[in-house]
């Protein structure tokens, strides 16, 4: 009986194949926000829990090179999922599912209506910008800045962060007077009346075009979830939701 019973648990412990996981959402950290919208409406329609991984896109896809479980990755560009794809770590070549729009946000009585010429005012001594190397959404911010002819000026204020996130951590703890960030970022709910904000003008960066791939480490159901939330992408609630949240769709 007791030989019966230790079988039984045995069988149950084993792994179901069959079951799908939690999915596991590799996110640039632009897209935070508007991902969780995206990711509870898709549990609404599917059942399917997924878990949100949010980064820079550059250490996303150093993580997804090094073999990270992920199924499926939204970046902030196509740079990096073409880059995957092209090492055969992708189910299929990226498709843009939104483009980004870049603001310039401040918590403090500070005047942005001039745009980029207003961050030369002495009452804006840091600047925060999100490192270009890692994330698009600061290399769109430098481009701004040097297409602007104010580098020189502003250079000395900038302070680097390594995400979206990190630079928005920086301006809600008072590090930073003024930063760059992503429209969806103050168009949450949770931040949309903290401070006042600009967006950059478009003209002086190249659109931020904003790539999502399915991931060869993403097998049995969970491949067939993760395909199914590629798509949900491109439906017209998600195209909605994206455009609530300030992004451009094709």
């Amino acid at each position: 009986m007791k030989k019966g019973l230790v079988l039984i648990y045995l069988i149950l412990a084993l792994p179901t194949t069959g079951v799908a996981q939690k999915l596991r959402i590799a996110v640039a950290a632009n897209a935070q926000f508007v991902a969780e919208v995206l990711a509870k409406e898709f549990k609404q329609q599917t059942g399917v829990e997924a878990e949100l991984i949010v980064s820079s896109s550059g250490k996303l896809t150093a993580q997804i090179e090094q073999g990270a479980p992920f199924d499926v990755f939204l970046s902030a560009d196509m740079k990096y999922p073409q880059a995957l794809y092209n090492k055969q770590l992708t189910a299929a070549k990226p498709e843009i599912y939104a483009y980004g729009t870049l603001v310039m946000w401040s918590k403090k009585e500070i005047s942005l209506l001039k745009g980029l010429n207003a961050l030369t005012d002495p009452a804006i001594q840091k600047i925060a910008i999100a490192n270009a190397v890692l994330a698009p959404y600061g290399e769109a911010a430098e481009q701004a800045i040097e297409r602007s002819g104010l580098l020189a000026k502003l250079k000395p204020k900038l302070v680097y962060g390594e995400s979206i996130a990190q630079v928005d951590q920086y301006l809600l703890t008072g590090v930073v007077d003024v930063a760059f960030t992503a429209k969806s970022t103050v168009l949450n709910p949770a931040q949309k009346y903290k401070g006042n904000w600009k967006e950059v003008d478009n003209k002086l960066y190249k659109p931020i075009a904003q790539g999502v791939v399915v991931l060869k480490t993403s097998i049995g159901e969970n491949l067939k979830q993760a395909k199914k939330f590629y798509n949900f992408l491109f439906d017209v609630k998600a195209k909605q939701i994206f455009k609530k949240y300030g992004y451009k769709l094709q």
